[in-house]
């Protein structure tokens, strides 16, 4: 009878007894930024590092020639799209000369002729014009395209670590900085095969406190590194101080 009672009593302690783990608080994601374009880095903020940024450029590359180009193909396209105005307006009275004399009986072959070719020229030219024009558009929008690239910004994040310097040229894909999304945090823990369903469906608790957190994700393949257990993600608020060790409790609460 005691050994039965005793069992009881034992009960709802196993029922909500935790099983802890211990994790490192970290950024919610850590990336890192790549030159789409080349060239040479005139600005690397170093003070900048282990500081969230702004929307200030932390690192630009070159690009001044980019500039000087976007601008007189700018005036390029104005001129040629001025061009093409005049022309449309040659062309309607060159049809419609064309058209009054092409049955004219009075009219020779060759006059009719002469007419009908200035107005092929005319539309000729037109054609020409929009092949050019389309041609800069779209080197304008790859200058534009390239511009945006050389100025790198990160608002919101940290600048972990700048991996150039001012003065060095980079190609395309060069790794330029490594960044941190600090807006929010994340636990990684390796959980044994039986701990899994309490952490699916148990409370949470992080140095002894009850929390609302939830496993955001779960892996059903055992890890590679961490052999015969099972990584689980879990998204908390941002910390004043990452990379502190926190201990992770599951409760069946």
């Amino acid at each position: 009878m005691m050994k039965r009672l005793m069992i009881m009593l034992l009960l709802p302690l196993v029922s909500v007894m935790a099983k802890e783990y211990y994790a490192k608080v970290e950024p919610l994601q850590m990336y890192t930024i790549s030159a789409n374009v080349g060239g040479l880095i005139v600005v690397a903020s170093d003070p900048l590092e282990g500081k969230v940024l702004g929307k200030e450029n932390f690192i630009v590359i070159d690009d001044e020639l980019d500039q000087i180009e976007y601008v007189q193909n700018r005036d390029k396209i104005k001129l040629l799209q001025n061009i093409m105005r005049l022309n449309r307006e040659a062309l309607d009275r060159k049809e419609r000369n064309y058209n009054s004399i092409k049955d004219l009986k009075i009219k020779s072959v060759v006059e009719k002729d002469q007419s009908f070719y200035d107005l092929l020229s005319t539309r000729i030219a037109i054609d020409n014009l929009a092949v050019q024009i389309n041609d800069l558009e779209m080197r304008q929008a790859q200058l534009k395209r390239s511009i945006k690239d050389k100025h790198i910004s990160a608002p919101g994040d940290m600048l972990y670590r700048l991996l150039v310097q001012e003065g060095q040229v980079v190609v395309a894909s060069t790794p330029l900085a490594e960044v941190a999304d600090v807006s929010r945090a994340q636990l990684t823990v390796y959980l044994n095969a039986e701990d899994v369903p309490l952490a699916e469906n148990g409370v949470i608790y992080l140095n002894g406190k009850k929390t609302d957190y939830r496993v955001n994700r779960l892996w059903r393949v055992a890890d590679s590194t961490h052999l015969s257990s099972y990584r689980a993600e879990i998204e908390i608020d941002a910390p004043k101080r990452f990379s502190e060790l926190v201990k992770v409790e599951f409760r069946s609460e």
